[in-house]
């Protein structure tokens, strides 16, 4: 082994572009070598990289805007993300690129444009009129922090609270300051002799413009007259201040307080409170205070034509609620409804009728923004149903910690995946619409099915269908009812291997034409599932108990010390978050008293009722041996034709045949190889593991830490198929202290190696050895220290024989070689198509007896065209590994192609996919790079650089699938959709849905004839006179800077608002036409000025009209 440790030392310090003209030399010399000529398709123009969609709930939400005319939803990030939503599948995401916080976001009503409000005191103007929406301009704060933003209905000004407590006004078509500035100490002059704190409420008076409620969080209120510039009333109170609210006849208002109560004000009336309320307070005897609450966060204040109005609250609980959940309240009338909700609440909205503050709002919906999650309460039923979301938000259920992608799926799956999962549904939603509706979906322009499996830590599985860019669960599969459950800690078998979530998912074996499924589990378990439309009950759940041992003299020692190895290669990647912890031995099935042959899990004893959907074929559990746990299983497949289920871990490899539920293969790895094996391996120390030299390593092996009990996949990050390079990166070098483990020195000499590991099987009809002249069944093994090997199958007959005589199993003899763990293998016939393996088609397993009769004379489709060749053709194996990629030609077991994907790193996932009626590997690596290379002559197609490997969960979730598709969990919550064809990346603008359409904005309320006549009804303002520069002056240009953004002129046709809107728009078409880039920034300003002139004629025509009575016409 020494000697690989110098070539790898020189590999590192190779340069790149000598390796790849070595690799491209080899290529040509070994061209000359080729046994046929196939003609390859695809060029590097077929490719290109872009990310599609993003689905699943928003990650850490913090903010939440709706409008009530476009009926679109926005969800601000605590990332800087941007989720807009409209009916269901119409969805959008947007970044802004700092990543601060969005800490609010505010709708230019019914305008195609929203605002948004950052921690790094940022605003932004996003265009939503185009289909990727695009910043139109910035303003960056310098010396005053952003906390509040208040943008009345039908206006151009933004007011800005600070937490300095002063207030500055933005005109949102320019994105320039105005000069008129709000002072905090001219609001409050001398009514506090402290600061009043940040400001926490700006609000217009609903029926007079010109004066607005500035709410400050020590628990002062002024009413502020911005025509004459100072304060008309200030109320003050001795609890501090989290929100306010108007009754939209303008003439009160109500706050919530940090000590659970509310107050509502008569806006005349400044000395104290009209009515003090404590929603959850116990109300005492002798006239007393009620005892003092939670904060109320927020409150609502709507009212109705035909009743009591609305006042909806969250928070204010009483401190007695220990362990409640948090609730939404909803007060009215002398009714009051506490709404448990599962997370805490980030914010919620009240969805009115009318978009105009001074009408009777006719509230019907409240949007409760949670933690990881989004409600609707229906407020018009009785008992407040919730609305059945439509949108996929149920991702993180459970953390997800697996996935697999299947594109161009058979058609009659979606339906019969639907059907099953129809009966799954809960029942007691409201029966109204969702009520989010805006937008119009894109153009479809796929016509293949695709089908996205999430595995999940309680051990559930879920089926979505994710054609056509959008995303809808299909059905949900509980693999943990089949195992009894512990119903306390100490009633837990102590045969865990795992701290949490025993039944967590790691591998997913699919295959979509027999609709056989096949899971792999935390607790070293493995289930095989069968599709059926009829429910069952089966009376004994078949079970398999397997004892899968690795042993080179395994002999006893008194030592007592047991370091047993970590359950998959790759645990070692995240350091952090694995803690070795000793596990006593104290349950004994062995005379000397070490735990022996008793599984993880225990599988239920009683009849288990099956609906219809995936039904339990056979458990089949690794068991202890000799007081060592069993080791979690690191590669799984599964073939319908051949009836059998084959699995490894880092001690060996197991196959089952399901039909018949017998084990036919149990073998070390070690004893994969018989008498050929090329390691020299050493007797290790009993129950002793090999540990990772603090030196250099043979550059083919991967790191195996010591762990007795390893964390779930959702704590320690587990991956699968994974072994990690330990000189690659320093974040995720195993020579961390919390990998740290005593160890005797009589070890440390033998610890160089890490157990070799199966990491790839893959079943097919093939050439086993050099001399064969037809294909046939057997199984491709892949290992971590990247050797292949063959083992062959020799199948009875179909049919009832298939079910009385035994599958032979036999290794071959035949061993390849490559650097690296062993990723992924595929074979290819003499036109380059893939050969995939062999399959049954689905047929319905409870049959009558007639039909079974039938079923025994029919045979196995395979797919496999092999079968029909002629003795002469042969086919080329495709082996992926962390390194390199070899096209090997069978049956000589030349090597005609090989290429080093990369020296510096290693690859993550390795597919074979088809993509414009040919195929091709695709890579994506630890360093961010995404490859792809021809097939069969390993051509480099794509390589782009596209994002690093920050954590495990992109390294367990990445997955690529046919027709140039891809995906992986970007947060915990959030799958990313991706594409690495030019094709699709064309075509997505189309697909993409439209968020704004043209909606008319509902007529104004009637002021009827008697406040016409007398006056009162609302009192309008122009803003523009005041706020104006003519009016107001320039503001300092040290306060804010401008920054353009990149929505370019496009968006400046949203961006002109109110009654400017269309003539400008009108205008700026006129004008775009034609255009070049050099007059881009002079015309755009020309537009500007011309909008804004216009704007001031319009309104001064407006007031001029507006304010006569009739008689004065």
């Amino acid at each position: 082994m020494r000697k690989f440790n110098i070539r790898k030392v020189l590999d590192g310090l190779t340069a790149v572009s000598a390796v790849a003209s070595a690799s491209s030399a080899a290529q040509q010399q070994q061209a000359g070598n080729r046994e046929t000529e196939i003609q390859e398709t695809l060029q590097s123009e077929h490719f290109q990289l872009c990310k599609t969609v993003r689905h699943g709930f928003p990650y850490q939400p913090s903010a939440l805007a709706f409008d009530p005319v476009q009926k679109i939803l926005a969800i601000g990030t605590q990332t800087g993300a941007l989720r807009l939503f409209g009916r269901p599948g119409v969805e959008c995401y947007c970044q802004h690129d700092s990543g601060a916080a969005v800490i609010q976001l505010q709708f230019l009503i019914n305008e195609g444009a929203l605002v948004s409000a950052l921690a790094d005191d940022t605003l932004h103007l996003w265009n939503l009129r185009q289909k990727r929406p695009a910043i139109l301009h910035s303003l960056k704060f310098n010396r005053e922090r952003i906390t509040f933003c208040h943008l009345p209905f039908q206006s151009k000004w933004l007011y800005v609270g600070t937490e300095r407590g002063n207030i500055h006004i933005v005109n949102v078509e320019s994105f320039t300051l105005s000069g008129y500035v709000i002072m905090w100490n001219k609001a409050i002059e001398l009514s506090s002799k402290s600061h009043p704190g940040p400001v926490v409420h700006i609000s217009d008076n609903p029926m007079d413009e010109g004066k607005l409620l500035i709410g400050f969080e020590s628990g002062t209120v002024v009413l502020w007259d911005l025509k004459s510039k100072k304060a008309d009333y200030r109320y003050t109170h001795d609890e501090a201040i989290h929100s306010v609210a108007w009754h939209h006849e303008g003439k009160q208002f109500i706050c919530s307080h940090s000590d659970g109560t509310l107050t509502i004000w008569n806006v005349k009336s400044p000395t104290k409170p009209f009515q003090t309320i404590t929603p959850h307070g116990k109300q005492l005897k002798d006239g007393k205070k009620p005892e003092p609450c939670k904060p109320i966060l927020k409150v609502e204040y709507k009212t109705t034509r035909a009743g009591e109005p609305f006042i909806i609250l969250s928070g204010g609980l009483s401190y007695d609620t220990v362990g409640r959940r948090p609730c939404l309240t909803v007060m009215h009338g002398k009714s009051t409804a506490v709404l448990e909700m599962d997370y805490s609440i980030v914010d919620f909205l009240t969805l009115c009728e009318t978009p105009y503050p001074n009408d009777f709002q006719e509230p019907y919906a409240v949007v409760v923004l949670l933690e990881k999650d989004l409600v609707l309460i229906d407020l018009a039923q009785n008992g407040y149903p919730i609305f059945e979301n439509p949108y996929p938000l149920t991702i993180h259920e459970s953390p997800v910690t697996c996935c697999e992608y299947f594109a161009d799926c058979p058609v009659d799956l979606i339906p019969a995946l639907y059907s099953v999962g129809a009966r799954q549904k809960r029942q007691g939603y409201s029966k109204k619409e969702w009520p989010i509706s805006g937008g119009n979906w894109g153009v479809i322009t796929q016509s293949y099915s695709e089908i996205i499996i999430t595995g999940h830590a309680d051990g559930s599985i879920k089926f979505w269908d994710a054609s056509a860019i959008t995303l809808q669960v299909l059905y949900k599969l509980k693999t943990a009812k089949v195992f009894e459950k512990s119903r306390n800690k100490d009633d837990r078998p102590n045969t865990d291997i795992v701290d949490e979530d025993p039944y967590a998912i790691q591998i997913i074996s699919w295959c979509p034409e027999s609709r056989m499924l096949c899971i792999a589990g935390v607790s070293a378990h493995v289930i095989i599932y069968r599709f059926s439309k009829q429910e069952v009950t089966t009376e004994v759940i078949p079970m398999l108990e397997v004892r899968l041992l690795y042993e080179i003299n395994d002999v006893e020692t008194p030592d007592g010390e047991q370091v047993p190895p970590v359950p998959t290669p790759g645990t070692g990647s995240n350091p952090q978050s694995i803690v070795p912890q000793s596990h006593p031995s104290t349950s004994s099935s062995s005379s000397d008293g070490l735990r022996d042959n008793v599984p993880c899990l225990k599988v239920k004893n009683s009849p288990l009722k099956q609906s219809p959907g995936y039904q339990i074929e056979l458990v089949i559990q690794l068991v202890w041996v000799s007081g060592e746990p069993p080791q979690q299983i690191t590669s799984l497949a599964i073939n319908s034709a051949y009836g059998l289920v084959v699995f490894g871990n880092c001690n060996g490899i197991a196959m089952v045949d399901y039909l018949q539920k017998t084990v036919l293969l149990n073998l070390g790895t070690i004893e994969l190889y018989g008498s050929n094996d090329p390691y020299r391996r050493e007797p290790r120390s009993p129950r002793k593991t090999r540990q990772p030299s603090g030196g250099l390593c043979d550059i083919n092996e991967g790191t195996v830490v010591p762990e007795d009990r390893c964390k779930s996949p959702t704590s320690a990050k587990m991956s699968r198929k994974l072994s990690l390079p330990t000189e690659l990166k320093p974040d995720l070098d195993v020579k961390d202290n919390s990998f740290s483990r005593s160890r005797s020195s009589s070890v440390t000499s033998i610890d160089k190696e890490s157990r070799e590991a199966i990491s790839a099987l893959h079943f097919c009809e093939t050439f086993t050895r050099k001399a064969d002249t037809s294909p046939s069944p057997c199984l491709w093994v892949g290992t971590t220290l990247g050797t292949v090997l063959v083992i062959v199958l020799n199948l009875p007959p179909g049919g009832e024989q298939r079910l009385l005589q035994p599958v032979i199993v036999s290794p071959s003899g035949t061993i390849l070689r490559l650097k690296g763990a062993i990723l992924r293998m595929a074979f290819l016939d003499t036109t380059g198509s893939l050969v995939p393996p062999a399959h049954e088609t689905w047929r319905e397993h409870h049959e009558d007896k007639d039909e079974k009769e039938k079923a025994k004379k029919r045979r196995p489709v395979s797919v496999s065209p092999s079968s029909s060749q002629e003795i002469s053709e042969n086919q080329y194996a495709v082996i992926c590994s962390e390194k390199q990629a070899k096209v090997i030609s069978l049956p000589s077991q030349n090597c005609i192609y090989k290429q080093n994907i990369t020296e510096t790193s290693f690859v993550l996932r390795g597919d074979i996919v088809s993509l414009n009626n040919s195929i091709c590997l695709a890579c994506f690596c630890a360093n961010g790079h995404i490859m792809t290379f021809s097939l069969p002559s390993l051509r480099p197609l794509l390589d782009v650089y596209y994002l690093p490997l920050t954590n495990m969960r992109i390294a367990r979730t990445f997955c690529f699938t046919d027709n140039g598709q891809a995906l992986y969990l970007v947060s915990p919550t959030e799958i990313q959709r991706l594409t690495y064809s030019q094709e699709t990346c064309e075509n997505l603008q189309e697909m993409l849905g439209e968020l704004f359409t043209l909606v008319e904005t509902p007529e104004a309320p009637n002021r009827g004839f008697f406040k016409g006549l007398f006056g009162g009804g609302a009192q309008s303002l122009d803003r523009e006179e005041l706020f104006g520069e003519s009016a107001s002056g320039k503001a300092s240009r040290s306060l804010a800077q401008h920054i353009p953004g990149p929505g370019g002129i496009e968006g400046v046709k949203g961006a002109a608002s109110g009654v400017v809107g269309e003539l400008a728009r009108a205008r700026l078409a006129l004008d775009e036409r034609g255009q070049k880039l050099g007059e881009l920034e002079e015309k755009t300003a020309a537009m500007l000025y011309s909008a804004d002139s216009f704007s001031k004629h319009a309104h001064e025509m407006m007031l001029k009209y507006k304010d006569k009575k009739w008689y004065q016409f």
